[in-house]
């Protein structure tokens, strides 16, 4: 074992604090990134380096600017062509990029990445690991291969797991610094960064300061179900 969630304390800094606070994070192995956005349903987008892009791509689409604004010029060429045409379709923004034949979706203020009926199909014929967080501190992990719950727990509570492998991870889960106690002074101010953890332990992929700053996403819009 390699990975323990003071790994990630990097990720509570200043500059990654945007995206830690509400996200979906997922991964999915021996899959390109345009694949898994087509598994979204997402129509690709423009291109956009590292997260601080990811961002603002999100800001823009929730601002509502990024389908028909104007660039700086005032040419009216800044908009993404893939929301031509979707203004009444209700979206969500899925940036997707490619690490060591893995396509990784980030999800800024997301869920798709964890929700049960999308899981099957994103894990088709493969495995996928995906963890959320909301602003509401509610948050879930995944874990699945096809359409077999390989392991889900909310990383809050530990303790309480299901999935085929939910008995055997009990010592991974501790040795990448979740607290499995019950009572209610158990230790949880490592949670989300233990879930990137245990991300990596289960996937092999190390995210890192450098890699998300200078990854190279697509920008995806993803139909809500």
């Amino acid at each position: 074992m390699t990975a323990h969630a003071s790994d990630y304390a990097w990720l509570e800094t200043e500059e990654f604090a945007p995206i830690l606070e509400a996200y979906c994070l997922t991964m999915v192995e021996a899959t390109s990134g345009g694949e898994l956005l087509r598994r979204f349903g997402a129509a690709p987008g423009r291109p956009v380096t590292g997260v601080e892009q990811v961002l603002a791509a999100w800001e823009r689409y929730e601002d509502g600017d990024d389908g028909d604004g104007d660039d700086e010029d005032g040419d009216g060429d800044d908009g993404d062509e893939a929301l031509r045409g979707r203004e009444d379709e209700e979206l969500m923004v899925v940036a997707v990029a490619e690490l060591d034949g893995w396509a990784v979706a980030l999800e800024v203020n997301g869920y798709l990445g964890s929700m049960w009926g999308l899981l099957p199909g994103l894990a088709e014929g493969t495995r996928l690991v995906s963890h959320f967080r909301n602003v509401n501190a509610v948050d879930h992990f995944h874990w699945q291969e096809g359409e077999r719950n390989r392991l889900h727990f909310e990383p809050l509570f530990p303790a309480e797991r299901d999935g085929s492998d939910a008995d055997a991870v009990a010592e991974l889960l501790a040795g990448v610094g979740f607290d499995l106690g019950t009572a209610e002074d158990r230790a949880i101010d490592r949670t989300t960064t233990a879930a990137f953890a245990l991300g990596e332990e289960l996937t092999g992929l190390r995210l890192t300061p450098e890699w998300l700053r200078t990854a190279e996403f697509v920008i995806g819009y993803a139909p809500q179900p």
